[in-house]
């Protein structure tokens, strides 16, 4: 068989392959120069008009993945920006703007880091890098001026934060002269926490029940609704307290108080809260609903006992996400609550202080140590609202119906007890045992005069049992 496949193979030398040691012929016979192992040039036995074979296994190309010579990259291009910038400012134009160095600055360094891309990379990469560059700078500018704000106030504040009467006292015997060692914002805690609580007593209830109705009663009303919820997001807070204003006390006739400040924060937390809440609530499966409707739960039933426990989550982030909205404003607050430098603890009579509210005054007197008393407020009024958005991003990070661990460790150990009730007998839903291989008992049962065949007294139910 080999012998007549050589022979074969010598009568016919254009269709020798590699393995004959024959190459296709050029011309009068010629052999035709061997194929060299390269891009651009065709390999023996295969077509010419088919791509080459690749040199070696493709390599996965990784978008997110930073090189050497990517950092090398942005330094070198951050270097010569800076330097054309000074040349052109110092040298060319008679510029001397700050924020104008910085745009012309950031220019040039896109520009010269898309030309020391180019070098490697192809057009379509050069501008996957060029953007990538531009949207990183943007978060890190964001997270600096982020850093900037929250160290500043820090360190501005430290003075007032550093002593304990700042968190035990009010400025009722307190000067803009007197020591740090004086005078507190406690009138302010106290203020704050109680409008919050009238504002969320206000907001919850409404703001959740008009979620539920813009996703259980569809229709042009619910629509209408939608639209005016989106509208008050962008109303702004000097609008919610001069409406608190003409309202509750220059037509009802009442004194600024706690009261009519919690009020207008609740018209700045409510749209919060409905628009949250809403898109929580649309998360939920709708295999829930049908489960519940398939076992004849009635629609407000299913919204009670299934909608809202499964977003029970993504609710209390809506309701934590509008409290941070609410318990920083100051314009509404400022026209309807008034000010005072003693604690108040009746909300409903008197002028009563925020902490926002306590930062305007005191940052406002030309005093030194008052000054440092509002940097003060205005961190604590700071440091509350970044734990409740860390709470919120806690408690948010889970989708509708997922449990946390703390849950799912309960729920496991809630299955073990069952399993164990029903292995040892003693749950009613245990199944009878029967033993492997036997029949079940048929045999007629006597009963007992007057009883059942259990014992128990009664009408006689026949003499078998199935």
């Amino acid at each position: 068989m080999t012998d007549l496949l050589g022979q074969d193979m010598d009568n016919h030398p254009d269709k020798a392959g590699p393995a004959g040691g024959h190459g296709p012929t050029a011309g009068h016979g010629h052999p035709a120069p061997a194929a060299t192992a390269g891009a651009g040039h065709t390999a023996p036995g295969q077509p010419s008009g088919a791509p080459a074979a690749p040199d070696g296994p493709e390599e996965r190309r990784g978008t997110a993945t930073w090189h050497a010579r990517d950092l090398l990259s942005v330094a070198g291009a951050a270097v010569a920006a800076v330097a054309l910038t000074f040349l052109l400012f110092g040298w060319i134009a008679p510029f001397d703007a700050p924020l104008g160095f910085v745009v012309v600055a950031y220019l040039l360094f896109l520009g010269v880091y898309a030309v020391l891309v180019s070098f490697d990379e192809n057009p379509v990469a050069v501008r996957d890098r060029v953007v990538a560059v531009l949207w990183q700078s943007l978060a890190t500018l964001l997270l600096v001026v982020l850093v900037f704000v929250i160290s500043y106030t820090l360190w501005r504040g430290h003075r007032a934060l550093d002593h304990l009467n700042f968190f035990t006292q009010d400025l009722s015997t307190t000067g803009p002269l007197q020591p740090l060692t004086q005078g507190g914002v406690v009138h302010a805690m106290i203020g704050t926490l109680e409008q919050i609580t009238i504002a969320l007593a206000v907001t919850v209830p409404l703001g959740l029940a008009c979620a539920v109705f813009l996703n259980e009663v569809p229709g042009g009303y619910a629509r209408l609704v939608r639209t005016v919820v989106e509208a008050m997001t962008a109303l702004p807070s000097i609008v919610a307290g001069l409406f608190i204003y003409a309202t509750v006390i220059l037509i009802l006739g009442y004194d600024k108080s706690g009261l009519a400040a919690g009020l207008a924060l609740s018209l700045m937390m409510l749209p919060i809260i409905i628009r949250a809440s809403d898109v929580v609530i649309r998360l939920v499966p709708g295999s829930l609903r049908e489960a519940s409707y398939a076992l004849g739960a009635s629609q407000w039933r299913t919204v009670l006992t299934v909608v809202l426990p499964t977003a029970r989550s993504g609710l209390t982030t809506a309701v934590i996400l509008g409290t941070a909205r609410g318990i920083g404003e100051t314009s509404p607050v400022l026209l309807t609550a008034g000010y005072t430098a003693s604690v108040n603890k009746s909300p409903l009579s008197g002028p009563q202080t925020s902490l926002p509210l306590a930062t305007f005054f005191m940052v406002a007197s030309p005093q030194k140590n008052m000054i440092a008393r509002g940097f003060g407020a205005a961190a604590l009024l700071m440091a509350l609202v970044l734990l409740l958005f860390v709470v919120a991003r806690i408690i948010g990070g889970r989708g509708p119906g997922e449990l946390s661990r703390a849950q799912q460790r309960r729920r496991a150990q809630a299955s073990r007890r069952d399993v164990a009730r029903m292995s040892s007998g003693t749950g009613p839903l245990r199944e009878p045992r029967q033993r492997p291989g036997r029949r079940p008992d048929r045999r007629p049962v006597p009963v007992p005069a007057g009883g059942d065949p259990h014992g128990r007294r009664g009408r006689s139910r026949g003499g078998t049992r199935p």
